[in-house]
């Protein structure tokens, strides 16, 4: 079993254009941290125009693509006791996915709201709400012990919760012998919160980065200069750079796999996409070229659709990629 700890974020996505996106105080193609009335605001903004829901946050859109190729997958979080704690609870139970999160009373759930301008650019606003009261309290003991891996999004590093409750986790990991994935998650999360990372990246037993992120991490000039470090440090390393492809490092197996060409429409969730996809390759004996290959693939038709979940059928796609590869 797959179980991640993350944020719970309902994701709200909205076409923008480029004059009201620029109007919102918002850096374009980032992540932006709010307060509930601030968001509150800006959806008032955008009006009745057409939105998509879905229950998401970093590692839960990975969780639940692990999940949907066939993977066991467990999800560790926080819920308001509102309407979006209800939706996200109960796509989690439609999706089989099992949720450890406390649902507290007169707290607001978490949303992030994904603006996409023409170009397939998205720039999230995000508040967290009721994520800031994620705790050591929160974190399973008994479904650490019950997983094969643990998933950590970089994201929960940004308080001091947050922080302690990752510490706790990696700390049951080792006792139980559970794997740790994590995710640099944003270029922010490296330059702001670096130390903290650093810190939980020494129980890392494999790091995803997109090429900003392990650029910033590895103090390089670019994607394969920063894989090179990244490789040296980490036994298992996953390097993401956009339409350039990727690149991994798999238990002493290092592999380039180049992106798959698409119209690009929305970037919405693709690297969460493509850590689900890789790790369920891997997890599941893949060799880990044609687990890229699965997770380049996977993202690249996320990338060339609205919103982060892939709407072809899972399935038919795994089949189609990894048919026929050999497992280890």
């Amino acid at each position: 079993m797959l179980s991640g700890i993350g944020n719970a974020l309902v994701d709200l996505e909205y076409r923008v254009t480029e004059d009201e996106l620029a109007t919102f105080g918002v850096q374009k193609g980032a992540m932006t941290l709010t307060d509930a009335s601030r968001q509150r605001e800006i959806i008032a903004q955008l009006g009745q125009r057409d939105v998509h829901r879905c229950s998401g946050g970093s590692a839960a859109n990975s969780i639940i693509a692990f999940a949907q190729f066939g993977g066991k997958g467990a999800y560790c979080s926080v819920l308001g006791g509102d309407h979006y704690g209800d939706f996200y609870a109960s796509e989690f139970r439609e999706l089989g996915i099992e949720l450890s999160a406390a649902s507290i009373d007169g707290e607001t759930t978490g949303t992030c709201l994904v603006m996409i301008t023409p170009d397939s650019e998205r720039t999230l606003n995000t508040t967290l709400a009721v994520n800031a009261a994620f705790d050591r309290t929160h974190i399973r003991e008994d479904v650490i012990r019950s997983s094969e891996w643990i998933y950590v999004e970089g994201y929960k590093l940004t308080d001091d919760n947050g922080a302690e409750a990752v510490d706790l986790a990696l700390f049951h990991a080792r006792r139980h012998g559970t794997s740790v994935a994590v995710s640099c998650s944003d270029g922010f999360i490296v330059d702001v919160f670096g130390d903290r990372l650093r810190s939980v990246l020494k129980s890392a037993d494999l790091v995803f980065c997109n090429e900003r992120e392990a650029s910033a991490l590895a103090g390089a000039e670019d994607g394969d200069e920063a894989f090179a470090a990244l490789s040296s440090r980490f036994r298992n390393v996953v390097v993401t750079k956009g339409s350039k492809g990727s690149l991994v490092q798999w238990n002493g197996i290092t592999a380039g796999v180049p992106a798959y060409a698409v119209t690009p429409v929305d970037a919405t969730g693709a690297g969460d996409m493509y850590a689900g996809a890789f790790l369920y390759g891997v997890l599941h004996r893949h060799h880990p070229e044609h687990a890229a290959r699965l997770a380049s693939y996977a993202s690249a038709q996320v990338v060339a659709q609205y919103g982060a979940r892939l709407k072809a059928n899972h399935i038919d796609v795994r089949e189609t990629i990894l048919s026929g590869s050999q497992t280890l």
